[in-house]
């Protein structure tokens, strides 16, 4: 496989996480107890590792972009 396609299925597979993540910090939110601080401690450190995770996407990208791996292919303009 070329670069190009191997960090396409990098980029999606980690915006799949990204959302994984999202997903699972709404169920703890759901979830919590009205006691508990738990749910909130799990519902922020998902939300965490979202954060850092679409962090981590945005460097890959530029990095892919200024090594080449991937190029920009445009949109067509409508006028």
């Amino acid at each position: 496989m070329q670069y190009a396609c191997r960090m396409k299925i990098v980029i999606v597979l980690m915006l799949a996480l990204v959302v994984a993540a999202l997903a699972f910090a709404g169920v703890f939110m759901l979830r919590r107890r009205p006691d508990g601080a738990d749910g909130e401690r799990r519902m922020a450190r998902a939300l965490a590792v979202r954060v850092g995770l679409s962090a981590a996407v945005f460097l890959l990208v530029l990095l892919a972009w200024g090594m080449g791996w991937i190029t920009p292919t445009g949109l067509p303009g409508g006028g």
